[in-house]
């Protein structure tokens, strides 16, 4: 009964010490840390599926030539001359 004896004894806490429940601000600071990073991460892999599911979704529809009036696609190099 030697064996059980010591098992007993590490998991059982000894009368005179009482256990520390409280968190230190240290360790609430990183806690509320840690959780933000979490969060953070959570959106950009939300964000990245959203990309990978749609990616022609925030690629704007028009072209770099609409602002032109009256030149062509291929007449813009002129039109700076």
């Amino acid at each position: 009964m030697m064996d059980g004896e010591i098992f007993t004894a590490t998991l059982v806490p000894s009368g005179n010490m009482t256990p520390n429940s409280s968190m230190t601000l240290e360790q609430k600071t990183t806690f509320a840390f840690v959780i933000l990073l979490f969060i953070f991460l959570g959106i950009l892999i939300v964000r990245c599926v959203r990309i990978l599911l749609d990616p022609y979704q925030s690629m704007p529809t028009s072209t770099w030539a609409d602002g032109l009036d009256g030149l062509e696609k291929g007449q813009f190099d002129y039109a700076l001359a």
